[in-house]
């Protein structure tokens, strides 16, 4: 949706589970020095400061990052998310939230690639203000499904889908559905990731049993900082992952209870469920 801003979103609790698997899933990546491919379909802004007035505004970072900031928790991948959060920002303040693309920037070597595709003109502006110059990187003007059609398959054979659209339109899931089979067509060995949100909870349900459905091996993990039903709007949100890295559902057992526990405002719960 061209009206989104994910700039009043930023650092809220559905980025903090969304980006801690975004660094899962990288860092496991970098295990082996083979080279590596990052395809962002919703790019955003890229990275956002908090003192922003859109930021500022929702106040929705203070019961995500805000909640986690200059603590240190028993499960290492929270502790390894907020190392890299605390990358963008100045010693003892927060001061900037990354997005997906600048936490991917971050994290890629000299061999990795990184491709981003935006469709909001200021944020695409924004994104190649920022990651231009970086031969690595590749901006692109596109919607998801173009974006996949024309950039996938990449010349590497191992890498991550990040797909996180707005769901703001009646047809999103749909695309969504879309988008994500024909990038398993084009990339089967790749590993896709996506958000989605908890609005309604047979809705969720559905979308996120017909994304696990494309692909044998598959992750669902999930964190609601509201009971079901008990709110208007977003209660939680979740990520499906498709061919996970082995070593993801553990790190996530671990750091979910952690988050809820953290991150509840009332009546929330957090769910985990893996392939056989």
């Amino acid at each position: 949706m061209l009206s989104y801003r994910h700039s009043y979103h930023a650092g809220n609790f559905a980025d903090v589970l969304k980006h801690l698997v975004q660094v899962a899933v990288l860092d496991h990546l970098r295990l082996k020095d083979k080279p590596f491919l990052v395809h962002d379909t919703h790019g955003g802004a890229g990275l956002f400061a908090v003192d922003d007035a859109h930021m500022q505004k929702t106040g929705e970072y203070r019961d995500g990052i805000g909640r986690l900031w200059e603590r240190r928790f028993e499960a290492s991948l929270i502790n390894r998310y907020l190392n890299v959060v605390a990358g963008f920002s100045r010693p003892g303040a927060l001061s900037h939230y990354p997005g997906s693309p600048a936490i991917s920037a971050a994290l890629l070597r000299d061999q990795d690639r990184l491709q981003i595709t935006e469709l909001h003109s200021t944020d695409f502006e924004l994104l190649e203000a920022r990651f231009g110059a970086d031969r690595r990187i590749r901006v692109a003007k596109q919607d998801a499904l173009a974006g996949i059609k024309a950039l996938l398959p990449p010349a590497h054979k191992r890498g991550l889908v990040l797909i996180d659209p707005s769901y703001e339109l009646g047809g999103d899931e749909a695309a969504t559905l879309e988008a994500v089979e024909e990038g398993l067509r084009r990339f089967n060995t790749g590993c896709f990731a996506i958000w989605y949100p908890v609005l309604e909870r047979r809705r969720a349900d559905r979308f996120a049993q017909r994304l696990m459905a494309l692909a044998p091996k598959h992750l669902r993990a999930e964190l609601c900082v509201l009971r079901d039903g008990g709110a208007r709007g977003m209660t939680g949100s979740g990520m499906v992952v498709l061919n996970p890295p082995w070593t993801l559902g553990e790190q996530l057992q671990a750091a979910l209870p952690i988050l809820h526990r953290t991150l509840d405002q009332g009546g929330g719960g957090q769910r985990l469920v893996v392939s056989s």
